[in-house]
């Protein structure tokens, strides 16, 4: 099968196209026919190194962490999917390989697609829904009333974010250039700060929930519209001690890991303010929930562009100018 390989770390390094053995399923794998991938942030920090300490891949591997398409076999302890449905997800860590014309994927990281949504948009959701899910919801327990701020609002998460929490009845604040304004109001956003011409927190305070995806300087800026007792979540890092034991990293990473949290885990104690970070798993069961939101029309898939899948290095250059609305995909059939 064709595919797109990492051959070595080394920033903007382009994946090579090339062909490489279709996945073998085991017995409670998928075999799915990719028919689009979401392109992420994630996949160029991986390129670039900036992961390699803390996650399990070891080149020559292939990237991509969304996946839409047509189940083609299954193993034989697979009991939900079969072949010839449409299915959409995010495979493991360890287990990711999206840009590629096959993937084998656990089938507990699966859910049906969503009827009304393209291959496309479909493959735009998994891994910023999955975000947001879990930050807002499993994370916050974010509830009807709250205030929350959402960095970088018309970003992937950052769009899909507005609309969850929107959905759950919380005024939402974001932060966005100037040309997007109208695009994160129509998500649902109350309160929108150009990030240009304002400093957010001279504006805001008071906050239960801060989501950043942002830099360090954000993040310490961000403890200071929070109420006492809120919650600061960020996708950004620095990793905390909570994610090395997750990882189920050595005694020295997790130290290496206590030291560059050791700042804002104290500032954020001084604050009486919850830190975490987020690194978002897998999960069929919370996708297939959010499907029923895709479904209604309460969350509605924000895709910028679609590359064919021979760009995929363009597409991959295009995301980390961070001028992207909403979601980057390739389309693989």
């Amino acid at each position: 099968m064709k595919a797109f390989v990492l051959e070595r770390y080394a920033k903007k390094n382009p994946l090579r196209l090339t062909d490489i053995p279709e996945p073998t399923p085991g017995d409670w794998d998928v075999l799915i026919e990719v028919h689009a991938a979401g392109v992420n942030h994630l996949d160029s920090k991986i390129r670039d190194g900036e992961f390699k300490l803390i996650l399990p891949y070891k080149p020559p591997i292939v990237l991509g962490h969304d996946v839409a398409g047509v189940v083609r076999s299954v193993g034989q302890r697979v009991k939900k999917f079969k072949p010839g449905d449409e299915v959409y997800g995010r495979p493991r860590d360890g287990r990711i390989g999206t840009f590629a014309e096959y993937i084998a994927v656990n089938e507990t990281d699966l859910a049906f697609k969503p009827k009304n949504l393209t291959m496309e948009e479909a493959a735009s959701i998994p891994l910023v829904g999955l975000t947001a899910w879990q930050a807002l919801i499993e994370r916050a327990g974010l509830s009807k009333g709250q205030r929350v701020l959402i960095h970088a609002g018309s970003g992937g998460v950052g769009t899909f974010a507005i609309q969850l929490a929107n959905h759950l009845g919380c005024t939402v604040a974001t932060t966005t250039g100037a040309s997007n304004i109208a695009l994160v109001k129509s998500l649902g956003a109350t309160i929108v700060i150009d990030y240009k011409s304002d400093d957010f927190e001279n504006c805001l305070s008071g906050y239960d929930v801060v989501l950043n995806s942002l830099g360090s300087d954000i993040l310490t800026k961000s403890l200071g519209v929070l109420r006492t007792g809120g919650t600061l979540i960020s996708i950004s890092g620095p990793p905390d001690i909570a994610f090395a034991r997750e990882q189920g990293l050595n005694f020295i990473l997790r130290q290496v890991l206590r030291v560059l949290s050791v700042g804002i885990r104290k500032q954020a104690k001084a604050h009486d303010i919850t830190y975490s970070f987020l690194f978002m798993h897998a999960s069929g069961s919370q996708l297939q929930k959010i499907t029923s939101l895709l479904e209604s029309g309460v969350i509605k898939p924000v895709v910028d562009r679609i590359f064919s899948f021979e760009d995929l290095n363009e597409a991959l250059s295009y995301i980390e100018t961070g001028r992207a609305k909403g979601k980057i995909v390739i389309k693989i059939l």
